[in-house]
């Protein structure tokens, strides 16, 4: 890529519902202005996904697209092709302009296996995934590549491989030394909220993981720690994913 076209505006953004507390426009917007581009970064916040149209239509300009909540599963019938990657984990986050074709990443998949990888000990065999949303799916695809168990736990256990918060006990946890929330349970302002397992069983052997990172330490995570677990949010994991979608979107 020459100079000019390194320098020329574009505009890249967010996908999502109710995203006005959103990371990425802050994080976009400071990394343009650090590295004195001119580019744009703006929060599409729609109802419906049916609005994505309307959205492509309006912003001719657009190079790139992140996807958040609750978009990251009905975005993928809109796409002309999709990164085999993304395609097995059955989730868009990132969405690159090409060629006048839309093609779907998952950029979280490099953020939280970036994030969480420091942290991993030989006892950390199995996981319990909580939620069963688009984020999950891509941490799953990062447990099954590093030979880690992950079961899900859902308020339904209706689909393969997954059981009811109810089901999660003491046997459980014991033999489960990674907890990942993937529900949106205390993320501001509900802060006083915490998906319901029973955290008198947790360790120090335990790790939990947060895909939360406002507040930087959720209910989840303080209770955690009453009991000498390691905690870790989930900032790290989309600066990761931010950068990865960066270098996506950079790419010839």
């Amino acid at each position: 890529m020459d100079k000019k076209q390194e320098h020329k505006k574009a505009e890249f953004g967010l996908l999502g519902k109710n995203i006005s507390y959103s990371f990425s426009k802050t994080y976009f917007t400071n990394k343009f202005k650090m590295a004195h581009l001119p580019h744009s970064y703006t929060n599409f916040d729609i109802p419906n996904i049916a609005q994505f149209s309307e959205v492509i239509d309006k912003n001719p300009q657009l190079k790139g697209l992140n996807v958040t909540i609750p978009y990251k599963e009905k975005i993928i019938p809109f796409l002309d092709n999709i990164d085999p990657i993304a395609k097995q984990i059955g989730a868009v986050n990132t969405i690159k302009f090409k060629d006048n074709k839309l093609v779907g990443y998952n950029s979280d998949y490099y953020g939280f296996k970036g994030s969480i990888s420091k942290y991993l000990k030989p006892n950390h065999k199995q996981a319990l995934i909580l939620g069963t949303g688009g984020a999950s799916k891509a941490v799953y695809k990062v447990l099954l590549d590093l030979d880690i168990k992950a079961t899900f736990v859902s308020r339904t256990s209706s689909k393969p491989n997954t059981i009811l918060y109810a089901d999660v006990n003491k046997s459980i946890l014991k033999s489960h030394h990674i907890i990942i929330n993937c529900t949106p349970l205390g993320t501001f302002p509900d802060v006083n909220s915490a998906p319901d397992i029973p955290y008198q069983f947790l360790t120090a052997k335990h790790l939990l993981f947060d895909l939360i990172y406002n507040p930087k330490e959720t209910l989840f995570l303080r209770r955690g720690k009453r009991f000498e677990s390691v905690c870790c949010n989930g900032l790290k994991m989309l600066e990761f994913q931010a950068e990865k979608s960066w270098a996506i979107w950079q790419e010839a």
